[in-house]
């Protein structure tokens, strides 16, 4: 007989899980409370980064049920359920979400669901590419220069390449200017072209 676990979490401790756990006691499930994984921390980790979830998922055996809520329960966005919920199902586990009528999300109408699911994640992604795509060409329109800011003023790095052209090593003209041999040979590799 297949094992039936739940997973309730709440954002800050100043919260509880009593009504997810009561919402999944009236939906039919009887959990044990060894079984009830209960978790106080931000929706914005995502699941593999939670310890509860993970002591949980290190219990759960081929066969087993996981119930939620909601979805949200189980990751920061979309991207994340997905991925959640894909590996609970290879590892032979399936998962209920009463959100979603109780389906199981490995079933056939569950898996569906997740198709959807991944769609918007994938709609997600994309519009977030797009969005930063055009927040970079809009600020260097505008100007703005990326990166960190070089460690070396102008005048500095004509002084480097003036003392790497008089045979001083690049170990010697870093200790000399403070810096890195890594920005010295930078400075040296961009007056090359390189």
């Amino acid at each position: 007989m297949a094992r039936v676990f739940a997973y309730c979490r709440v954002s800050t401790v100043d919260q509880n899980t009593k009504n997810q756990a009561l919402e999944i006691r009236v939906a039919g499930f009887k959990i044990d409370s060894r079984r009830l994984i209960e978790e106080s921390i931000s929706g914005s980790v995502a699941a593999h980064e939670r310890p509860g979830f993970m002591k949980l998922v290190d219990r759960l055996e081929p066969g087993d049920v996981l119930v939620v809520t909601k979805l949200d329960r189980l990751g920061r966005n979309a991207m994340d359920v997905r991925a959640t919920v894909q590996e609970l199902s290879q590892a032979g586990v399936r998962v209920h979400c009463l959100a979603l009528g109780g389906v199981d999300l490995t079933s056939a109408a569950g898996k569906m669901t997740m198709q959807v699911i991944a769609a918007v994640a994938e709609f997600e992604k994309d519009l977030l590419v797009e969005r930063t795509q055009s927040g970079i060409a809009r600020a260097r329109s505008a100007g703005k220069r990326f990166g960190r800011p070089s460690s070396l003023t102008q005048e500095q790095r004509k002084a480097v390449l003036k003392r790497l052209r008089a045979g001083v090593a690049v170990a010697d003209v870093a200790r000399e200017f403070k810096t890195t041999r890594q920005t010295v040979l930078r400075v040296r590799d961009a007056a090359l072209g390189g």
